[in-house]
């Protein structure tokens, strides 16, 4: 029997993978919403951009559900704590393996996994710089350049994530086409 882990997984093309995941949420109420979508075409273009060599398929999918069980409200740091090894113990539920769930779990380092995925770091990346350039209920969207800094020198610091130099590379690149 086909689990949805195999479906979603099978699906190679990208939007039809947001579709299935938006009918996951109207049925499930999962966490999905514009800045899944954002965050994952971010993901998308890094690695078509840096050439990795890591499973684009899976990183995909993974950047559409591991925020799963999110919450709206971000007030709550008990639950910003939690959602990620919430989701993942959700994911593996719905047939996905134990190596997708710690992906998903380590799209932050709450959980304190270790040693982590190298599809992880790159969940990292995305889901913390693509956060900061969208508009929050308590703050403004930051600029291109302030998110960078903010992700090195804040956010990561003192944490190693293999691709961060790659993804500053990617985000220079980018930002001077749109100029």
């Amino acid at each position: 029997m086909e689990t949805f882990a195999d479906y979603i997984l099978s699906e190679k093309d990208w939007i039809k993978k947001m579709e299935i995941t938006y009918y996951l949420q109207k049925k499930t109420g999962v966490f999905f919403n514009n800045s899944v979508i954002f965050k994952t075409l971010i993901a998308k273009l890094f690695l078509e951009r840096a050439k990795l060599d890591l499973d684009e398929n899976l990183i995909i999918t993974a950047c559409l559900l591991c925020n799963c069980k999110k919450s709206d409200n971000p007030q709550d740091l008990s639950k910003i704590q939690s959602y990620a090894k919430e989701g993942a113990e959700y994911l593996s539920r719905l047939g996905f393996s134990d190596r997708f769930c710690k992906i998903c779990e380590e799209v932050n380092r709450y959980s304190g996994s270790e040693p982590r995925e190298k599809e992880s770091d790159v969940l990292e990346l995305v889901d913390q710089f693509g956060g900061m350039l969208l508009d929050r209920p308590e703050r403004i969207a930051f600029k291109i350049d302030e998110a960078l800094v903010l992700l090195e020198y804040r956010n990561l610091k003192g944490k190693e994530n293999r691709y961060l130099k790659q993804f500053k590379e990617f985000v220079e690149e980018m930002e001077a086409v749109l100029i």
